[in-house]
């Protein structure tokens, strides 16, 4: 957490005088603040995605739906996965779409799953190119912002 606390007198005349904030300034102050703000939400949906939304099979008895993020969720399938090759060819495995289970075959049961981990790797690596053209504009705004003010602006968060 940041703790705010009061500029020491070599802090301040480290500084030098304050610099007038421009209008350019204050638009790159505003689009890193924005920045920042869709880097948080992107590193949440990585982090903590509803299972539900995703997470369609069960090879054991149907389990409480928890919050889980998308590389847990591909965890989880991959898990499924391997307890998928030790069952049996003619058993039958629960299958969840939407807030049904049905009986299917195993076979049918991995083909599915193997497509809903091609489609979580699209997401997880979407949103990481996402988060990193996000960091990478970040990275050059701070860069400006703290060669003009100095440490009279803080951009760590």
């Amino acid at each position: 957490m940041l703790s705010k606390r009061m500029l020491s007198r070599e802090e301040e005349a480290q500084i030098g005088e304050e610099k007038e904030v421009r209008r350019e300034d204050q638009e790159k102050i505003n689009r890193f603040s924005r920045l920042h703000s869709r880097e948080k939400g992107i590193d949440e949906q990585l982090k903590a995605r509803e299972a539900s939304n995703a997470l369609n099979v069960r090879a054991a008895p149907p389990q409480q739906v928890t919050n889980a993020g998308l590389q847990k969720e591909k965890e989880d399938l991959e898990e499924i996965s391997a307890e998928l090759e030790l069952a049996d060819e003619d058993d039958k495995v629960p299958y969840r779409i939407g807030d049904s289970f049905f009986s299917l075959p195993v076979s049918e049961v991995q083909d599915l799953l193997s497509s809903s981990v091609e489609r979580i790797n699209g997401n997880v690596e979407s949103l990481e190119e996402k988060l990193s053209g996000l960091r990478d504009e970040m990275r050059e705004l701070k860069a400006a912002l703290y060669g003009r003010f100095g440490r009279s602006i803080n951009l760590e968060a």
